[in-house]
């Protein structure tokens, strides 16, 4: 008799993965979409609206006289409506009749049709990556016009940003972790012990005090701070993660290599570093994206000034101080997506191996 257990339970991981794909791909899709669409029809529609649908569409515009009273009763093809009638929309024989353009007293006359909304421009983009124009008002009256900077000047801080603090806090954890691990020293478990306990403590408790250490050493608003600062935080969780790694690596391994005469450090250049490239893979993806998103460690120790502002506060500025410009974040988060998506799928091939690095042995 065939076994309907295990087919059931890969039907079911199948379903759930299905589930999950499709709950992240939506909103993506649609974020993609919008980018794409001038700012009032995303005001004024979804992005869905671009797959054919039914919808009512212009067919005509009946045009009243200049003088009509909206406060009364208003006669359209013989029957009489409200403005609030007119200014949902109404359907009569059919036609739904709704205000055009209410100040010129005209009416849109709409039918349903099969519409597809395909209106699509590259103007979020360039503003996102130019820069937006603003109208000043001179002294003598007149008006100049100003073009914004745009988020190239981000892009390339925030790269300078993660970078660094990406391979400055995987290299020492790297050489921490192979100690903890191999190399027998007084403290060893008390130093370790110390580590994990970092792990629960919460980086928003260490800000004040470092910032004031920062301003009397005069690091704070420079690259280098940023990066002390990035690495300190990252380095208990990639400690701990790689040397549940480079703990489970054979150990017959590292005694041939003694008795060949190598030193500590030909054996973890020539030996460790190789045979944990999934896992320096894996923690590279994890570190990469919680740098190139931070925003508030970048915010305390480096400001917000243009010429070191990161990607994450020149989007969160794009919306203005009146959030009238929030259809522009759709094209900037799809700009601030290209390198991160980069990284994942050149390094994606180790990202598996390198998560379960350690979970078994043998």
């Amino acid at each position: 008799m065939r076994k309907k257990g295990p087919r059931r339970s890969k039907w079911l991981i199948n379903t759930v993965l299905a589930v999950i794909c499709i709950i992240w791909f939506v909103p993506t899709l649609g974020l993609l979409v919008s980018s794409f669409r001038p700012a009032a029809d995303i005001l004024q529609t979804g992005w869905w609206k671009i797959i054919p649908h039914r919808d009512w569409a212009a067919v005509d515009t009946i045009t009243l006289d200049r003088e009509t009273d909206l406060r009364q009763p208003i006669t359209v093809n013989g029957v009489t409506f409200s403005d609030a009638q007119l200014r949902e929309g109404v359907v009569q024989d059919g036609n739904r009749l709704v205000w055009e353009n209410r100040r010129a007293r005209t009416i849109s006359v709409q039918e349903k049709q099969w519409v597809m909304m395909t209106n699509f421009t590259l103007q979020n983009y360039q503003t996102v990556l130019g820069g937006k124009s603003y109208q000043i008002t001179m002294p003598d009256g007149g008006t100049k016009t100003e073009q914004g900077s745009g988020m190239s000047q981000s892009f390339w801080n925030t790269l300078a940003v993660t970078v660094p603090a990406t391979v400055i806090p995987i290299f020492i954890a790297s050489f921490a972790a192979y100690a903890f691990a191999w190399l027998r020293f007084p403290g060893r478990k008390l130093f370790f012990i110390i580590i994990i306990a970092l792990l629960v403590v919460p980086l928003q408790v260490a800000l004040i005090p470092i910032l004031r250490d920062y301003t009397s050493l005069g690091l704070n608003g420079t690259y280098f701070g940023i990066w002390l600062a990035h690495s300190a935080f990252g380095l208990p969780l990639i400690t701990y993660f790689m040397y549940n790694s480079i703990s489970q690596l054979p150990k017959d391994l590292f005694e041939s290599a003694f008795m060949d005469g190598a030193t500590n450090f030909t054996i973890f250049s020539r030996l460790i570093l190789p045979l944990s490239v999934p896992a320096l893979a894996s923690i590279s993806i994890f570190q990469f994206l919680w740098v190139w998103n931070d925003y508030l460690v970048s915010l305390i120790f480096l400001g917000s000034q243009p010429n070191v502002q990161v990607m994450s506060m020149k989007i969160a500025n794009l919306v203005g101080s009146r959030g009238n410009d929030w259809h522009l974040l759709t094209a900037a988060a799809f700009i601030s997506m290209l390198m991160p998506l980069a990284v994942f799928f050149a390094l994606q091939r180790y990202f598996v191996r390198g998560l379960l690095g350690g979970s078994v042995k043998g």
